[in-house]
């Protein structure tokens, strides 16, 4: 699926690997739909990058927003692209801390909610949107999904309780979600990326920088955005890649912790 002037959009557009996506489909030649709470950002990033890239402000687990951003796709020519990036974790704790105090429920409620919920949400009316356009090929395709999940989903750490079980939940709606949409003409892969090096890792100590790079075989270092970016873009336009995860981690299984 050719992606050029199609609109692609990406949750979670304004910071970490949603940003470097953004940017990528941007020079690509794709018309980009950043969806994201950050105004400030989202706003500087459209106005960085001009013409063909729209930024949305909201939430994807607010179902306004969400079919607001989804509507901005539309109107750049129809939604051919999604990768839902929105995400992340709060703070970690164990099932039980060492005291023997429970999880924090609703910490693990809103981590759910952000990761799994809020790429449902987007799921959701992305393919909804996408039913309604015609096929751009033989095979009746009308767009393609990229969900990103997390190595943490497979085999999370201690103290990821909540945000693995969140990212597992991805990773179990990947073929599920393809097999729903078949007939409809949408494919739904996810990336389940390691340690990839956005600005938040830039606040980290040298040290565990170090650490966590020593612990991937190869290559020994972090991954980089734009190679998270290529990976999305491959799943989107490679039109026999469905029901698929993928992970990018340089072969990295998590220790316990």
């Amino acid at each position: 699926m050719d992606l050029t002037s199609k609109a692609v959009l990406v949750t979670g557009g304004a910071s970490g690997l949603g940003e470097a996506t953004v940017r990528y489909f941007a020079a690509k030649g794709s018309n980009v739909v950043v969806f994201d709470r950050d105004g400030e950002r989202g706003k500087a990033i459209e106005s960085e990058l001009g013409s063909g890239v729209v930024f949305v402000e909201g939430s994807v687990l607010d179902d306004d927003d969400t079919q607001a951003a989804v509507a901005a796709a539309t109107d750049l020519g129809g939604l051919r692209g999604v990768v839902a990036c929105a995400g992340g974790a709060r703070k970690s704790e164990r099932t039980i801390s060492r005291d023997g105090t429970p999880h924090d429920r609703q910490l693990f409620t809103d981590t759910v909610d952000l990761n799994l919920v809020g790429t449902f949400n987007t799921l959701r009316y992305a393919s909804s949107a996408m039913s309604q356009l015609e096929p751009v090929d033989d095979d009746g395709q009308r767009g393609a999904i990229v969900m990103v999940a997390s190595i943490a989903g497979i085999e999370g750490q201690i103290g990821q309780l909540a945000y693995g079980a969140a990212k597992a939940g991805i990773i179990g709606m990947t073929v599920i979600a393809a097999r729903d949409l078949s007939s409809a003409g949408v494919r739904v892969n996810a990336i389940a990326p390691g340690t990839i090096h956005t600005r938040a890792w830039e606040g980290a100590p040298a040290e565990m920088r170090k650490t966590f790079e020593d612990k991937v075989p190869f290559p020994k270092r972090f991954g980089k955005p734009d190679e998270f970016a290529a990976l999305a873009e491959h799943l989107l336009t490679n039109d026999y890649m469905n029901g698929h995860v993928a992970r990018l981690d340089g072969a990295i299984r998590f220790d316990p912790k």
